[in-house]
């Protein structure tokens, strides 16, 4: 029965009313003899609590004066409306507990109806906030993929070839923070696999170096980034496959393998290769652009990023807090 039907139009609430208070009375008249003294209101309480409940104060109010009426002419005191004084206690006592049961039910039940209006309300703004949101991200998204667009057209007619390599690498750092804002806009709850997006960014970056014969292995370990981890880090990622495929496999195969490790307090991500072998910097101050915007980014995450030789090749680590640990 829905909370509802008895409420519009108003005469339901009354008929409701009215039948509820036959019922009880009914019922009370033909158990008349089998009730012992002290209980003329028996059938009638639970009558006045479900026009309550399903009608409202008025028609409860109704229930309540006819079945207050009902028992005080049938079975209080002599018959008729005694104004002795047990009679008129006993009807005191029967106001008293039927002005509070339509009281708090009526009071409850108008409090979930302005829970329940606050809560569509704030679910109709939550929408719209989100609908505004996914506008927001996707503009910029595009205009991060014109930036990215405009830097490859100036690479294509850049005659220097150091600023044409230049400008190509911006215009992919670009393309890749555009695609991961894409990403990032159609997860729900702001939110990416790093499996997925590592394996989208591998792919384009051995395409893009033509070398269809380094292997990429990739570990996740069902670590899931947030927003402001997923930038950030696939950048750190690209920019250590980058370096791998440039300097670790001079004319010969190779593997790279990339893993994402989740201790609880820490995050790790490791691009270990089995090229030639780093070679460490004398200096502690990146000189390239690329070891700068790693270690940018790095203290942007508040982590710290290391190139060390390995058993066989090189492996780059990036260590940060969880997102909530900083």
């Amino acid at each position: 029965m829905h909370h509802d039907i008895f409420r519009a139009p108003i005469w339901r609430g009354y008929a409701l009313a009215i039948l509820a208070w036959l019922v009880a009375f009914a019922l009370r008249y033909a158990l008349a003899h089998s009730f012992p003294p002290g209980f003329p209101y028996l059938t009638f309480f639970p009558a006045v609590v479900l026009v309550a409940y399903y009608a409202g104060l008025r028609p409860a109010i109704l229930t309540a004066t006819l079945s207050g009426l009902s028992a005080w002419w049938f079975w209080i005191g002599p018959t008729g409306f005694d104004l002795g004084v047990a009679t008129l206690v006993a009807v005191g006592f029967y106001v008293f507990v039927v002005a509070v049961d339509i009281f708090f039910i009526v009071g409850m039940d108008g409090a979930s109806r302005r829970l329940a209006r606050e809560v569509e309300r704030n679910a109709a703004l939550a929408a719209s906030r989100d609908l505004l949101l996914k506008e927001v991200q996707h503009r910029v998204s595009n205009n991060i993929q014109v930036v990215s667009a405009l830097l490859s057209i100036e690479a294509r007619g850049a005659t220097d070839p150091g600023a044409r390599k230049a400008l190509s690498n911006a215009s992919a750092r670009t393309a890749l923070v555009a695609r991961i804002q894409r990403n990032l806009a159609e997860a729900e709850h702001q939110t990416a696999a790093f499996n997925a997006l590592a394996r989208e960014v591998a792919d384009d970056a051995l395409t893009a170096a033509a070398r269809d014969d380094v292997s990429v292995a990739i570990s996740g370990d069902g670590v899931i980034l947030s927003a402001e981890e997923a930038t950030p880090v696939v950048l750190i990622m690209l920019e250590c496959v980058n370096n791998a495929l440039e300097h670790a496999f001079p004319a010969r195969p190779g593997r790279i393998a990339i893993s994402l490790s989740d201790d609880g307090a820490h995050r790790t991500l490791c691009v270990a290769d089995d090229g030639v072998g780093a070679s460490i910097p004398s200096s502690p101050e990146p000189a390239s652009l690329g070891l700068k915007i790693v270690h940018g980014l790095a203290r942007q995450l508040g982590g710290d990023w290391s190139l060390s030789p390995a058993e066989k090749g090189s492996v780059a680590t990036l260590t940060w807090p969880r997102p909530g640990d900083l």
